[in-house]
């Protein structure tokens, strides 16, 4: 499996190398993130009155794919974050 960089688990290093390569990973993380709005943006208009259907589907494909990729465990933590997160934002009033 190769190693995936996920903004919920940050690494933080105590030399150049490792920052360098931290800056790399989110870099990479950042054009993924960027190329996979594009075409969920793409998925939903396309949807019509499907999109909230296919927007709950794409989750799943995407968890799916991501597990096959980085392993149940690291998968399971960040989805562990994301609700964390997304229970945050409803409890504070933010919709996003």
């Amino acid at each position: 499996m190769s190693p995936i960089p996920f903004r919920a688990r940050k690494v933080h290093s105590a030399n150049k190398e490792g920052d360098a390569m931290s800056d790399n990973a989110e870099k990479l993380f950042d054009d993924a993130l960027a190329l996979a709005d594009t075409h969920l943006d793409a998925a939903l208009e396309e949807a019509g009155p499907l999109a909230d259907y296919v927007a709950v589907a794409m989750v799943e494909a995407a968890v799916n794919a991501a597990v096959a990729a980085a392993g149940h465990e690291d998968i399971a933590k960040v989805l562990r974050d994301l609700a964390d997160q997304i229970e945050q934002d409803a409890e504070g009033g933010d919709d996003e």
